[in-house]
């Protein structure tokens, strides 16, 4: 689903995305209906040159549902925003099903191998739900993604990190963070912590693609100014100060 904003998130891309048929437009919107259908795990890593895994489809809703896979590969915007692509053809992905039927309160496995070319690399499996009830007299679907993340064998490093901004912007509110991997590895910030003289707030992971950078505004509700940030990765953790600024130039 192109344009899709990237929540990891806990955990890489967005949890799910559910996408309303509205007169053959797709619109982007919350569904009551989401919490009946399952896919787990969301996100997963996967190290090795041959890889064999599986995830799950889970109807809890009262009607059967229709399911049709379609791998894609992806990009990630600075800004976070996930783009979809076709699968690149450096990935063969081998699934156990491309379409499902799951009859109501059950669940399927879908086993997939894959292989790639040179590493990493990452795709997504997005999964599409139909057959729910309709709202309105429309058509509802349910996309669930499956992240694939396949690792190289060395982890990606401190000197592979560089911070271009630490700011808290004073006129919104919130911390403007620029980082940038300017490795071939890829690699995951496990969590952030900002603090200052009214406590912490703790932000969610999101993956580091190689060679590119990502900026992020996050939010800070909580009493007074914020003065440091950590930044923790799989292995080490950069601690930085906060500037204090009205603007950050983007």
């Amino acid at each position: 689903m192109c344009g899709a904003r990237e929540a990891e998130l806990p955990r890489a891309l967005a949890p799910f995305l559910i996408a309303l048929s509205l007169a053959g437009c797709g619109l982007l919107a919350p569904s009551r209906d989401a919490g009946a259908q399952t896919l787990r795990p969301v996100v997963v890593e996967h190290s090795g040159s041959k890889v064999r895994s599986k995830f799950e489809l889970v109807n809890d809703g009262l009607l059967p549902v229709n399911v049709v896979l379609e791998p894609r590969s992806f990009e990630v915007t600075p800004a976070g925003e996930v783009l979809y692509l076709p699968l690149d053809s450096s990935i063969r992905l081998k699934l156990s099903a491309m379409s499902v039927r799951i009859p109501p309160r059950q669940s399927r496995w879908i086993f997939y191998e894959v292989t790639a070319d040179s590493f990493p690399a990452w795709f997504v499996i997005p999964c599409t739900f139909s057959g729910m009830p309709k709202r309105s007299g429309l058509e509802v679907t349910v996309e669930l993604p499956h992240t694939v993340y396949l690792l190289q064998k060395d982890a990606m490093r401190r000197e592979d990190v560089k911070v271009h901004t630490s700011a808290y912007i004073a006129s919104q509110g919130s911390i403007f963070l620029e980082l940038e991997n300017g490795s071939t590895r890829l690699g995951r910030v496990i969590g952030i912590e900002a603090s200052g003289p009214g406590g912490k707030k703790s932000y969610a992971s999101f993956p580091c693609l190689p060679k590119r950078s990502r900026q992020l505004t996050l939010p800070w509700d909580l009493p007074g100014v914020p003065d440091r940030l950590v930044v923790r990765f799989q292995g080490f953790t950069l601690d930085m100060p906060l500037v204090r600024s009205s603007d950050v130039a983007r």
